[in-house]
């Protein structure tokens, strides 16, 4: 068992999180609300109604939550790719096999929706909830005061199944980016890392880190704009009956263009943001792994 990728998978993460949160809360709003009408808008209306902290609206659950989703997608991951490389009679320092890292991916990242999805649905709330900062003109007040308010209120309303609203979606999701993440991660460090060295440099491994962080936005923005359109969905005035006919009622009134929308935004976070989830995890590793 290597307990070592589960403490720096933590830390990798919540760095992850204080890295794009803002932009994150951006992309979930151009997503669900049609009231915007791009980035941009969206930027200068959360700006003007709600001030700086709007885009940092439920940023104490993702911190806690995303941890420990991190340290299980990184701990399954390497586990998952040690079992694989056992099963093909490999040795320890045997390369893994490329098949075998997708499936460790798709492994790792449908096995974080247990913990993922509860934090993901209040987080997508309060993102959702457009309330005026301090000082502000306008007048509305916020159905929800804070994480654990909200995560209360909708085990309250919807029971606790309300908690793994979209969690189909989100395993489609995360499941298919997890895989290409981890591949696409491992190739770009084996291209720029020469053969007699046995560990990438820091650059390659934050370019890399980068680059498997977008690939895997673009694998899985639908299955994102899907997810949190579900997760939105009000119980009492329903628009979705569920998963297929989210798909298909999206599709049909706004085109397939809106399984990208927020593509670009993804994209653009998950440069940075996985730069520095793999430039942390890396480093605590070599910390408590260090090479002979």
């Amino acid at each position: 068992m290597h307990f070592a990728d589960f403490i720096a998978g933590s830390i990798g993460g919540a760095l992850g999180v204080a890295v794009g949160y803002p932009l994150d809360t951006v992309k979930v709003r151009i997503q669900t609300q049609r009231k915007f009408t791009g980035v941009w808008h969206c930027v200068h209306s959360t700006c003007k109604a709600e001030g700086v902290n709007g885009f940092y609206k439920g940023i104490s659950m993702p911190v806690t939550t995303v941890s420990i989703s991190s340290s299980v997608v990184f701990g399954t991951y390497r586990n998952c790719l040690q079992g694989l490389r056992m099963l093909r009679g490999g040795g320890a320092d045997t390369p893994p096999h490329k098949l075998d890292i997708f499936l460790s991916g798709l492994a790792a990242g449908v096995a974080q929706v247990s913990v993922m999805s509860p934090a993901d649905i209040v987080k997508v709330q309060l993102q959702c909830q457009t309330e005026p900062y301090q000082g502000s003109t306008l007048d509305s007040k916020p159905k929800y005061r804070g994480p654990i308010h909200c995560l209360l209120t909708i085990a309250r309303e919807q029971g606790l199944l309300g908690l793994y609203k979209g969690a189909g979606a989100l395993a489609l999701r995360d499941g298919s980016s997890f895989a290409t993440y981890f591949l696409t991660y491992n190739v770009v460090c084996g291209w720029l890392t020469p053969a007699e060295q046995k560990q990438p440099d820091w650059a390659v491994i934050m370019l890399a880190g980068g680059v498997s962080g977008m690939c895997g936005w673009s694998l899985g923005t639908p299955m994102d704009v899907i997810k949190a359109r579900l997760q939105v969905d009000s119980v009492t005035q329903r628009r979705y009956r569920g998963f297929v006919h989210c798909v298909t009622e999206s599709v049909r009134q706004e085109g397939p263009s809106v399984l990208f929308r927020g593509l670009g935004l993804n994209c653009l976070r998950a440069f940075p943001v996985n730069m520095a989830v793999f430039w942390a995890y890396e480093l605590v590793l070599r910390f408590l792994r260090p090479s002979p």
